[in-house]
């Protein structure tokens, strides 16, 4: 088996070489929940601060777990509300070794049904979906991926023995050496019979690349498995019943990256992925950044990233600089991570918040090839630049596009960095573009929700109307001038959002305990499904809602997460 990379020149062809992703990684900005498997000992040490976001976001940043006190009883969710058997490589137990959780007692409420352990689901729900032809596929974490085909009362699981395949190729087609991981994390219903499938990767994938010293070669296999771990797959329904896989390897190959001339490998844990149908695009939202996918991509095993052959374009991100500690700066940072929000806007362009900015990619302000189209849109999101003026009259551009929802107490400078202390990073983890072009809803894991304008500026804070509320507070005191600067507002925890396309409401899931908020045109409109419907099962938390179907029949998808010995669990809305 050849183990190393070609050494040998490509060819580019018509393929334009792009800027390199500065700095050796990402910041430590906004945690997710979930903590994943034990450190390998890939990657470069942690670049950013300790404590950039949720739950622990400092001293003064609000309640010890971002939420109000009385957000949930102590047994609301652990910070890795996974399976207790998560933590392994292998993330789970041996293919066939599958035993459901307990069955969970499920109320009876008018227009609600419910889905879990009892009809053959997982121990945790990290996203449900539907594709066209009505089938429900779930992403059950280390469980694997589940399937509901129409008509069905249980579940199908299908694992690596089936096919999947959360680990990308080597550039001759083969297989990285070493342990295989599979945790589902991501899934978004496609065409009848098909789904989307994210993975995460393993800890250490986004830098591994980076050290030469990791990559395979003549003294052995390296660390290949590690950053080649994760990324996506499209998964189809055969006529036998069985699933024909195609896996998006999402990286750059030799010869396409302007100083990262070997290739770029950076995304590999991919917490969101959306399908638009009517564009013929699929977007991947990522730990590092965000990229293009093509829908219907054939695959190409040996393809080793070219993009005549890869089946996407990647990547982009809102990065900014950010200092690395909060006595006396140390060195920079690349602050880009977790982009768990992803939204099509009408006008064809996509709305994308991550773990500290948000950014609007003017998708339809070019034509041409996706690659071409993809980074003409990426230099309106990560050049600099004043934003005064944008090219193609794209508003907003370069610094202006790198939208700070939840403002820093110091913002993006090309002479000075953010101390950590100063940072607020905006955590988000769901977005709701509105049908009529105006504005995106925009949900933080732990700040709230607000609505922005079409150019990325705030148009009201509506954290107050989510059961989750609380009051937010940081307080900064910089170490060299002494001068303290503060904020405080109202603030919630949102996991989820999702626009209801039978009647315009916006349904909010709340990410650690309180249920679920669905806001009308006014406050007085708002409903809320909570204790009294739920029950106990209330306190488990939310961080995916997506909608099945639309019009009058649509159905409303809930994925609610894994809660001390609670499974996960689908709750479905069929009501008006």
């Amino acid at each position: 088996m050849r183990w190393w990379r070609a050494a040998g020149a490509m060819a580019v062809g018509a393929a334009a070489v792009v800027w390199a992703c500065g700095g050796a990684g990402s910041g430590d900005v906004g945690p997710g929940r979930d903590g994943g498997p034990p450190p390998t000992d890939g990657g470069d040490p942690d670049a950013g601060h300790p404590d950039a976001g949720p739950p622990d976001a400092g001293p003064d940043a609000g309640p010890p777990d971002a939420g109000p006190p009385d957000a949930g009883p102590p047994d609301a969710g652990p910070p890795d509300a996974g399976p207790p058997d998560a933590g392994p490589p292998d993330a789970g137990p041996p293919d066939g070794g599958f035993v459901p959780p307990p069955a969970i007692p499920f109320p009876t409420a008018p227009g609600w049904s419910f889905l879990g352990p009892q009809h053959g689901g997982p121990h945790d729900v990290y996203q449900v979906s539907a594709d066209q032809g009505g089938n429900l596929w779930v992403a059950g974490g280390a469980d694997g991926l589940f399937l509901l085909r129409q008509g069905s009362t249980k579940f199908e699981r299908f694992t690596m023995a089936d096919g999947l395949r959360p680990y990308g190729y080597l550039p001759d087609g083969s297989d990285p050496v070493g342990p295989k991981f599979l945790k589902v994390i991501a899934v978004t219903g496609g065409p009848a019979g098909t789904v989307y499938v994210g993975y995460e990767g393993l800890p250490g994938c986004e830098d591994a690349w980076d050290k030469p010293a990791n990559r395979p070669g003549p003294n052995g296999p390296g660390l290949a498995y590690v950053y080649k771990s994760g990324d996506a797959d499209r998964v189809t329904l055969d006529a036998s019943g069985k699933v024909k896989v195609v896996h998006y390897d999402i990286f750059s190959g030799p010869n396409l990256v302007r100083n990262e001339m070997d290739g770029r490998e950076k995304l590999c844990s991919v917490f969101r992925i959306t399908y638009d149908s009517q564009g013929g695009n699929l977007w991947f939202g990522g730990n590092h950044g965000f990229a293009w996918g093509d829908p219907n991509y054939a695959g190409n095993p040996t393809c080793n990233g070219d993009r005549s052959c890869s089946g996407l374009a990647e990547h982009s991100h809102p990065a900014f600089n950010g200092c690395t500690n909060d006595t006396n700066c140390g060195p920079w940072a690349w602050i880009t991570e977790d982009y768990r929000g992803i939204s099509v806007d009408p006008s064809g362009d996509v709305w994308f918040g991550g773990a500290a900015r948000t950014t609007r990619f003017h998708w339809s302000a070019f034509g041409g090839p996706p690659a071409g189209r993809f980074f003409a849109a990426a230099s309106l999101t990560d050049d600099a630049g004043s934003g005064t003026s944008c090219p193609q009259n794209a508003f907003p551009c370069y610094v202006k596009n790198r939208i700070d929802v939840w403002p820093d107490l110091m913002g993006e400078s090309t002479t000075s960095a953010p101390y950590p202390g100063q940072r607020i990073d905006d955590l988000v983890f769901g977005m709701a573009a509105m049908p009529d072009g105006s504005g995106v809803w925009v949900g933080s894991g732990y700040l709230g929700l607000r609505r922005l304008a079409p150019d990325g500026s705030l148009l009201s804070d509506e954290s107050g109307r989510v059961a989750s509320s609380y009051q937010f507070t940081q307080t900064f005191k910089d170490p060299g001038t002494g001068a303290i600067s503060s904020a405080s507002y109202p603030a919630a925890s949102v996991g989820a959002l999702a626009l209801d396309s039978s009647d315009g409401t916006v349904w909010v899931g709340n990410r650690y305990a309180g249920g679920i908020d669905r806001l009308g045109s006014t406050p007085a409109a708002d409903r809320h499904y909570a204790f009294s419907l739920f029950g106990d099962l209330s306190n488990s938390g939310i961080e995916d809602i997506q909608m099945m179907g639309s019009g009058a029949g649509r159905k409303v998808l809930v994925g609610f997460r894994q809660a001390g010995n609670t499974a996960g669990f689908v709750a479905i809305y069929s009501g008006n």
